[in-house]
Protein backbone atom coordinates (compact mmCIF):
# COMPACT_ATOMS: atom_id res chain seq x y z
CA UNK A 1 0.00 0.00 0.00
CA UNK A 2 2.71 2.45 0.67
CA UNK A 3 3.83 1.31 -2.66
CA UNK A 4 1.18 2.99 -4.23
CA UNK A 5 0.69 5.41 -2.49
CA UNK A 6 4.02 6.83 -3.54
CA UNK A 7 3.90 5.87 -7.14
CA UNK A 8 0.34 7.96 -6.79
CA UNK A 9 2.30 10.80 -6.13
CA UNK A 10 4.70 10.59 -8.16
CA UNK A 11 2.21 10.56 -11.09
CA UNK A 12 0.32 13.32 -9.64
CA UNK A 13 3.68 15.26 -9.43
CA UNK A 14 4.26 14.30 -12.94
CA UNK A 15 0.54 15.44 -14.24
CA UNK A 16 0.70 18.98 -12.49
CA UNK A 17 4.10 19.44 -14.04
CA UNK A 18 2.64 18.29 -17.38
CA UNK A 19 5.32 15.37 -18.25
CA UNK A 20 2.81 12.88 -17.94
CA UNK A 21 1.75 12.50 -21.83
CA UNK A 22 -0.49 10.06 -24.00
CA UNK A 23 -1.96 7.19 -23.12
CA UNK A 24 -0.38 7.28 -19.31
CA UNK A 25 -2.23 10.67 -18.93
CA UNK A 26 -5.44 9.90 -20.06
CA UNK A 27 -5.75 6.59 -17.90
CA UNK A 28 -4.42 9.05 -15.01
CA UNK A 29 -7.20 11.87 -15.60
CA UNK A 30 -10.00 8.56 -15.95
CA UNK A 31 -8.61 7.81 -12.81
CA UNK A 32 -9.03 11.36 -11.47
CA UNK A 33 -13.00 11.04 -12.52
CA UNK A 34 -13.55 8.28 -9.81
CA UNK A 35 -10.52 8.84 -6.63
CA UNK A 36 -11.38 11.94 -5.04
CA UNK A 37 -8.44 11.57 -2.93
CA UNK A 38 -5.83 11.69 -6.40
CA UNK A 39 -7.70 14.93 -7.19
CA UNK A 40 -6.84 16.47 -4.34
CA UNK A 41 -3.46 15.20 -4.41
CA UNK A 42 -2.99 16.46 -8.12
CA UNK A 43 -4.34 19.81 -5.93
CA UNK A 44 -1.56 20.00 -4.10
CA UNK A 45 0.99 19.62 -6.18
CA UNK A 46 -0.21 22.64 -8.55
CA UNK A 47 -0.46 24.82 -5.21
CA UNK A 48 3.49 23.51 -4.42
CA UNK A 49 4.87 24.30 -7.66
CA UNK A 50 3.05 27.36 -8.20
CA UNK A 51 4.57 28.69 -4.75
CA UNK A 52 7.66 27.50 -6.18
CA UNK A 53 7.42 29.14 -9.70
CA UNK A 54 7.61 32.37 -8.09
CA UNK A 55 11.14 31.51 -6.35
CA UNK A 56 13.17 30.15 -9.47
CA UNK A 57 14.11 30.88 -12.55
CA UNK A 58 14.11 28.89 -15.49
CA UNK A 59 18.29 27.96 -17.03
CA UNK A 60 17.78 26.63 -20.74
CA UNK A 61 20.59 24.04 -21.01
CA UNK A 62 22.71 24.80 -24.25
CA UNK A 63 22.22 22.49 -27.05
CA UNK A 64 25.67 21.11 -26.52
CA UNK A 65 25.00 19.65 -23.27
CA UNK A 66 22.11 17.59 -25.34
CA UNK A 67 24.47 16.72 -27.65
CA UNK A 68 27.10 15.39 -25.68
CA UNK A 69 24.31 13.17 -23.12
CA UNK A 70 22.85 11.76 -26.48
CA UNK A 71 26.34 10.83 -28.26
CA UNK A 72 27.83 9.15 -24.84
CA UNK A 73 25.04 6.77 -25.00
CA UNK A 74 25.67 2.86 -26.91
CA UNK A 75 23.54 3.54 -30.23
CA UNK A 76 21.06 0.71 -28.98
CA UNK A 77 20.56 3.01 -26.08
CA UNK A 78 19.89 6.72 -28.32
CA UNK A 79 17.44 4.19 -30.35
CA UNK A 80 15.19 3.75 -26.32
CA UNK A 81 16.28 7.31 -25.49
CA UNK A 82 12.25 8.40 -25.35
CA UNK A 83 11.42 5.57 -22.85
CA UNK A 84 14.52 6.35 -20.68
CA UNK A 85 13.96 9.91 -20.34
CA UNK A 86 10.32 9.06 -19.40
CA UNK A 87 11.10 7.20 -16.64
CA UNK A 88 14.14 9.35 -15.75
CA UNK A 89 11.79 11.68 -15.52
CA UNK A 90 9.24 9.92 -13.56
CA UNK A 91 12.28 9.02 -11.12
CA UNK A 92 12.93 12.43 -10.84
CA UNK A 93 9.40 13.49 -9.76
CA UNK A 94 9.42 10.79 -7.50
CA UNK A 95 12.55 11.84 -5.88
CA UNK A 96 11.61 15.70 -5.85
CA UNK A 97 8.13 14.46 -4.18
CA UNK A 98 9.09 13.30 -1.41
CA UNK A 99 11.98 15.70 -0.99
CA UNK A 100 9.76 18.42 -1.11
CA UNK A 101 6.58 16.95 1.17
CA UNK A 102 9.43 16.53 3.94
CA UNK A 103 10.37 20.23 3.76
CA UNK A 104 7.13 21.20 3.90
CA UNK A 105 6.24 19.54 6.57
CA UNK A 106 8.83 20.99 8.59
CA UNK A 107 8.22 24.25 7.53
CA UNK A 108 4.46 25.17 7.17
CA UNK A 109 3.96 27.52 4.69
CA UNK A 110 2.45 31.47 5.46
CA UNK A 111 0.08 30.93 2.85
CA UNK A 112 -2.45 28.01 3.24
CA UNK A 113 -4.18 26.71 0.16
CA UNK A 114 -7.69 26.42 -0.14
CA UNK A 115 -8.87 25.99 -3.70
CA UNK A 116 -7.67 25.60 -7.61
CA UNK A 117 -9.63 26.72 -9.92
CA UNK A 118 -9.99 24.90 -12.74
CA UNK A 119 -11.46 25.22 -16.19
CA UNK A 120 -13.51 22.34 -18.15
CA UNK A 121 -10.75 22.96 -21.04
CA UNK A 122 -7.86 20.89 -19.78
CA UNK A 123 -5.75 23.19 -22.06
CA UNK A 124 -6.63 26.18 -20.29
CA UNK A 125 -4.44 25.80 -17.24
CA UNK A 126 -5.90 26.51 -13.64
CA UNK A 127 -5.54 28.92 -10.63
CA UNK A 128 -4.62 28.11 -7.20
CA UNK A 129 -5.84 30.30 -4.66
CA UNK A 130 -4.46 30.75 -0.83
CA UNK A 131 -5.50 32.75 2.33
CA UNK A 132 -2.84 34.69 4.35
CA UNK A 133 -5.44 34.34 7.50
CA UNK A 134 -2.80 36.97 9.86
CA UNK A 135 -3.66 39.30 6.84
CA UNK A 136 -7.29 38.79 6.18
CA UNK A 137 -6.01 38.60 2.31
CA UNK A 138 -6.48 35.49 -0.29
CA UNK A 139 -3.60 35.35 -3.41
CA UNK A 140 -4.37 33.81 -6.82
CA UNK A 141 -1.90 32.99 -8.88
CA UNK A 142 -2.51 31.30 -12.68
CA UNK A 143 -0.84 27.93 -13.42
CA UNK A 144 -0.26 28.48 -17.60
CA UNK A 145 -4.15 29.25 -17.25
CA UNK A 146 -5.56 30.72 -21.09
CA UNK A 147 -4.28 34.80 -22.37
CA UNK A 148 -7.17 37.17 -21.77
CA UNK A 149 -9.54 38.54 -24.74
CA UNK A 150 -8.72 42.02 -25.59
CA UNK A 151 -10.86 44.39 -23.94
CA UNK A 152 -11.95 41.95 -21.23
CA UNK A 153 -11.33 41.54 -17.43
CA UNK A 154 -11.35 38.50 -15.35
CA UNK A 155 -13.49 38.70 -12.21
CA UNK A 156 -13.36 36.80 -9.12
CA UNK A 157 -16.72 35.66 -7.52
CA UNK A 158 -17.53 34.39 -4.20
CA UNK A 159 -20.30 32.36 -4.45
CA UNK A 160 -21.80 30.87 -0.71
CA UNK A 161 -24.16 27.77 -0.56
CA UNK A 162 -27.74 29.04 -1.53
CA UNK A 163 -26.36 32.77 -2.27
CA UNK A 164 -25.85 34.93 -5.35
CA UNK A 165 -22.27 35.59 -6.63
CA UNK A 166 -20.37 38.72 -4.84
CA UNK A 167 -17.53 40.14 -6.46
CA UNK A 168 -13.80 39.98 -5.03
CA UNK A 169 -12.37 42.32 -7.71
CA UNK A 170 -10.23 42.10 -11.12
CA UNK A 171 -7.57 39.51 -11.03
CA UNK A 172 -4.10 39.94 -13.04
CA UNK A 173 -4.34 37.02 -16.45
CA UNK A 174 -0.49 36.78 -14.48
CA UNK A 175 1.52 36.83 -11.42
CA UNK A 176 -0.41 37.25 -8.50
CA UNK A 177 -3.43 39.16 -7.03
CA UNK A 178 -4.09 40.23 -3.49
CA UNK A 179 -7.18 40.76 -2.36
CA UNK A 180 -8.48 41.64 0.83
CA UNK A 181 -10.72 39.56 2.66
CA UNK A 182 -11.92 38.09 6.09
CA UNK A 183 -11.46 34.29 6.53
CA UNK A 184 -14.86 34.09 8.33
CA UNK A 185 -16.28 34.24 5.30
CA UNK A 186 -14.63 31.26 3.46
CA UNK A 187 -16.15 28.71 6.63
CA UNK A 188 -19.40 28.16 4.65
CA UNK A 189 -16.74 26.10 2.00
CA UNK A 190 -18.07 28.48 -0.77
CA UNK A 191 -17.24 28.54 -4.49
CA UNK A 192 -14.79 30.51 -6.14
CA UNK A 193 -15.48 31.30 -10.00
CA UNK A 194 -14.05 33.56 -12.82
CA UNK A 195 -15.67 34.81 -15.31
CA UNK A 196 -14.90 36.83 -18.60
CA UNK A 197 -16.20 40.03 -17.97
CA UNK A 198 -16.23 43.28 -19.86
CA UNK A 199 -13.18 45.73 -19.22
CA UNK A 200 -13.24 47.20 -16.02
CA UNK A 201 -15.41 44.82 -14.58
CA UNK A 202 -19.23 43.57 -14.74
CA UNK A 203 -21.80 46.64 -14.85
CA UNK A 204 -24.62 45.05 -12.93
CA UNK A 205 -22.29 43.54 -9.76
CA UNK A 206 -23.49 40.06 -11.45
CA UNK A 207 -21.65 37.68 -13.47
CA UNK A 208 -22.30 38.76 -17.40
CA UNK A 209 -19.79 36.52 -18.89
CA UNK A 210 -18.99 32.90 -18.69
CA UNK A 211 -17.43 31.30 -16.13
CA UNK A 212 -14.26 30.35 -17.05
CA UNK A 213 -12.44 29.05 -14.15
CA UNK A 214 -14.45 27.66 -10.70
CA UNK A 215 -13.72 25.35 -7.68
CA UNK A 216 -14.78 24.93 -4.30
CA UNK A 217 -12.92 26.09 -0.95
CA UNK A 218 -11.78 23.87 1.62
CA UNK A 219 -11.00 26.06 4.58
CA UNK A 220 -9.30 22.94 6.35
Amino acid sequence: MKARSHYDTALAAEYALGTLRGPARRQFERRLERESALGQEVNRWQTVLGHLDNSTQPVAPPDRVWQKITQSLPAEKREQKTFRWHYLGWAMAASFAGALLFQISQQPPELQAIAVLNSSNVQQGSWVVALNRSKSELTIQSLNAGSLPADHSFELWLIPPGQKPQSLGLIQASGKTRIALAAERLTAEPTLAISLEPKGGSPTGQPTGPVMYSGQVSAG
